[in-house]
């Protein structure tokens, strides 16, 4: 299992690989975001209001994604960190 963290902003993600799905987790003052994506690394983006939640909405890009769980947590998708095991998620 590969895990991976990074923080920045007053945000941490955390990446990890499960047998299933690549899954990065963002956390900000209590507030919780996820993006999944199945372990092949091919599908779509799940976003999640966290790492086990129920799928919020699906999208192609990291970015639009990236755009949704910043949302989520109240900041701009620029300031969440990413780890670097997790910079290749997306189609």
């Amino acid at each position: 299992m590969t895990e991976a963290s990074a923080s920045a902003n007053g945000i941490t993600a955390r990446y990890e690989e499960t047998e299933t799905e690549r899954i990065l987790t963002f956390d900000r003052d209590g507030r919780t975001a996820a993006v999944a994506q199945n372990i092949e690394g091919y599908a779509m983006l799940k976003v999640r209001p966290s790492a086990d939640g129920d799928e919020l909405e699906r999208y192609y890009g990291f970015d639009m994604a990236l755009d949704h769980a910043g949302e989520l947590l109240g900041v701009s998708p620029h300031d969440l960190p990413i780890p670097e095991p997790a910079e290749d998620m997306g189609m």
